[in-house]
């Protein structure tokens, strides 16, 4: 019987390190590409022996490459900090329009609520392409093609529907009884909101936040359509490495862990409170 358990527990320590390493090599082989020039990358067969190199990310910090058909100019930084801005303002934005969303929707019963959320809902399972071209029309009549502000406002398709239906469950697991008792005691509607169901929640907006962020980050279609090239971000400012010398797979992989820092930064930090969730059962009925 105690082999038995201890068979098991060998399968099982196997089982979850193999499923790590699927998940994690792909990563691991990336960071490994970013310090190899395009010749190592190519070589047949792969290997992990080789004389490291910084050139890939010098290239992105001084924005010039050296290619077989010559000298290869962009502006990687300015494409990392339109990602950082546009995911930023987009989920604070989303923030402050979606939670006063989310409580009035799981709170605030009222006649017709539950079709408009899933209205709002159906805009994240659309496909980009759908809306692209009346956008691009109607952003051109506006004058809002080719601004920060306008893709700002594009990336609420993107970022609003996620933020309002994952802290509307957070607001409905919050039991009304607890709101209600503070009301009693004579507070009013908001000082409850703030007081009471805002910070209840938190762990939920700091989740509904975070994944936003990275949708955000991870748009492609919409900043590649209504954006020029000094406001795209790094998902799009990618294709400069794609030339007619050949695909610079150093630089693009080197781009791949320069851009992952910003958001892996903030999954370590949103880790607390995602823990703080677990306290909620404390409160729940």
């Amino acid at each position: 019987m105690e082999h038995t358990s201890t068979l098991e527990r060998v399968l099982r320590a196997i089982a979850i390190t193999l499923v790590i390493l699927f998940f994690i090599f792909p990563i691991f082989w990336i960071v490994l590409m970013s310090f190899q020039t395009n010749e190592t990358i190519l070589r047949v067969p792969p290997s992990i022996v080789f004389e490291p190199t910084l050139q890939n990310y010098q290239a992105l910090i001084t924005g010039e490459l050296d290619t077989a058909a010559g000298k290869l100019e962009f502006d990687f930084m300015s494409n990392l900090f339109n990602s950082f801005y546009l995911s930023t303002a987009s989920v604070a934005l989303g923030l402050i329009l979606g939670i006063p969303a989310a409580y009035a929707f799981g709170r605030l019963k009222f006649r017709g609520s539950e079709d408009i959320a899933f209205t709002l809902l159906s805009f994240r399972f659309a496909p980009p392409l759908l809306v692209l071209l009346p956008l691009t029309i109607y952003f051109q009549k506006l004058g809002l093609a080719d601004t920060y502000f306008g893709l700002i406002w594009v990336y609420q398709l993107i970022v609003l529907p996620l933020i309002l239906w994952i802290v509307r469950g957070y607001f409905e697991d919050i039991p009304a009884d607890i709101e209600y008792a503070y009301r009693i005691a004579g507070h009013g509607f908001w000082a409850t909101f703030f007081k009471i169901a805002l910070p209840l929640a938190m762990p939920g907006i700091a989740a509904a936040g975070l994944l936003a962020f990275i949708f955000a980050w991870n748009n492609f279609i919409f900043a590649l359509v209504l954006a020029s090239a000094d406001k795209q971000p790094v998902t799009v400012g990618a294709l400069a490495f794609v030339t007619a010398s050949g695909i610079q797979y150093g630089q693009i992989a080197a781009g791949i862990v320069l851009s992952i820092l910003p958001t892996l930064g903030l999954a370590l930090y949103a880790q607390r409170y995602l823990v703080e969730g677990l306290s909620l059962g404390a409160v729940k009925g």
